[in-house]
């Protein structure tokens, strides 16, 4: 067979939660007319070839008698989505004409008048390829292509029908549509390196009253991405304070943004673009597949890898499963959570603030100064020890929290309160730190951890004191390093110290 009658193009599909690069060759060869599509392609792509039928048809083309064979590589790949159909049409038109356009990535799914369709697979898939490629040259359904151009260095062009892509392969040259930044947020450079943000403080801090000091402590616990867990009593603010913790969170990477809201889109939510952090508040009754992620056949993401690079918050903590609580160790220490199943092992990336709220005892009012508590010793025990020592250990922030006051003004506001962690951020991206504060590892706190004479012996009283274990001094490092960046502090001082010690569970 001549090699020149082969012809090819890219394509991609999701393998569970990322996208891979699929090969689409194709071979007119003489024997009996058939047309048959290999490659472990699932029942929608096996489907293609009636679709691609009617769509020619429609622009008067008439099969050769011969035997038309598709071949998607990698053979040992499942390929699965409609979103194949345009490109193995354009192959099949373009088969006796010199026309080379293996460089372009094609995705759309064809009507069988030759109408070019979105599909849901084709925004997420090309959110994963762009955090992995650049300057990519796609063709893509008219209908998406507004939403892709919010996603920075891709070459993009946008067809409604089949015949204009045959129009469009067939100029010199061709003209795409490009953006070199993301449109859809805020932007600060640091270091040459570019980072997003949004300023839209949907749910402001404003509103919560009489919790000055909870809001320090949100401050640093954003600053640094701590995981933080507050107890307080029932109406005190708890679930409110923490449900505004998201908009005033760091800034993050163009990569960050297109992992995390790839992740969006494979659990199924149709989302614009967004530079806003993600956050999950699952139900205390949830399972724990729908916690850290599973499925019989395919281990699809849970919440945790939905939380990536954003907020996890477990209300009512100790009602969750004890399953569910010792199952956190894993994706708090390491930052990962691995689906092991007989075909196939999948690795998501879990790299969230973990935030939780609970009450001090069963009935809630043990803090109360003007409510009676219910409950035995036996009974708050009890409550208390739902949560083990490991999982303490991986919290960096214990606050207890006020009753709320009438009559409290408080003019602390979100937009002030992120000036001052987008402060933090700076400093410790200007250190050329690649991780915030809070996932530092062992070489990184030697290397920006730096205390004070003052603050190194206060550190080792306490190891003495209370018998802190090597991650709790480790956090206690970590969580000082982010107190010194809000104050502008280049090296951990006594104050920062001993500020991150009161943040300890006692």
């Amino acid at each position: 067979m001549d090699k020149n009658k082969v012809k090819k193009f890219r394509c991609a599909t999701l393998d569970f939660n990322e996208a891979k690069e699929v090969s689409v060759e194709s071979a007119f060869v003489r024997s009996l007319p058939g047309f048959s599509i290999v490659g472990m392609a699932n029942q929608s792509i096996q489907e293609s070839r009636d679709r691609i039928k009617s769509a020619l048809s429609s622009l008067d083309f008439k099969f050769p008698p011969q035997k038309i064979t598709i071949s998607l590589s990698p053979s040992d790949l499942k390929k699965e989505g409609s979103h194949f159909d345009l490109g193995i049409a354009l192959l099949i038109y373009f088969q006796k004409e010199r026309l080379i356009f293996d460089e372009y990535f094609i995705f759309g799914e064809l009507g069988l008048d030759g109408s070019v369709r979105e599909t849901t697979l084709i925004f997420p898939i090309i959110l994963s390829l762009a955090s992995k490629k650049k300057n990519l040259k796609l063709i893509v359904p008219n209908a998406i292509k507004d939403k892709i151009l919010q996603i920075p260095n891709l070459n993009v062009f946008g067809v409604d029908t089949l015949q204009e892509a045959i129009g469009f392969l067939s100029l010199e040259p061709k003209q795409f549509c490009t953006h070199s930044s993301l449109q859809i947020a805020q932007e600060i450079c640091i270091k040459d390196q570019k980072y997003f943000y949004e300023k839209d403080f949907e749910l402001d801090f404003i509103d919560v009253l009489a919790q000055t000091r909870l809001k320090r402590v949100l401050v640093v616990a954003a600053a640094g991405m701590h995981n933080i867990l507050l107890e307080g009593s029932p109406g005190c603010g708890k679930s409110m304070s923490i449900k505004r913790l998201r908009y005033i969170l760091p800034p993050m990477s163009v990569d960050e943004i297109l992992q995390s809201n790839a992740y969006s889109c494979m659990s199924g939510v149709d989302e614009q673009l967004s530079a806003k952090r993600a956050f999950r508040s699952p139900h205390h009754t949830s399972s724990k597949p729908s916690i850290f992620g599973g499925g019989s056949l395919k281990a699809i993401a849970g919440e945790c890898a939905l939380a990536h690079n954003g907020v996890l918050f477990f209300d009512e903590f100790p009602h969750f499963s004890k399953t569910v609580l010792e199952s956190l160790r894993e994706p708090l220490e390491d930052n990962q959570v691995l689906i092991s199943r007989v075909n196939s092992k999948v690795k998501y990336e879990t790299k969230f603030l973990f935030a939780a709220a609970q009450n001090p005892c069963p009935c809630g009012n043990l803090l109360s100064k003007t409510k009676e508590c219910r409950c035995s010793d036996l009974e708050i025990a009890k409550y208390k020890t739902r949560i083990s020592e490991p999982i303490m250990d991986r919290i960096d922030i214990y606050f207890q929290m006020d009753e709320a006051q009438e009559n409290t003004q408080d003019n602390i506001s979100s937009a002030v309160m992120f000036e001052q962690v987008l402060q933090a951020f700076v400093m410790q991206k200007e250190r050329n730190q690649k991780e915030l504060n809070a996932n530092l590892s062992e070489v990184d706190m030697q290397k920006y951890c730096e205390m004070d004479k003052q603050a190194t012996d206060i550190l080792q009283k306490a190891i003495a004191r209370f018998g802190l274990s090597y991650r709790s001094v480790a956090k206690i490092q970590k969580l000082s390093r982010t107190i010194a960046d809000i104050d502008k502090s280049c090296i951990i001082q006594k104050t920062h110290i001993l500020e991150a010690l009161s943040y300890r569970q006692r």
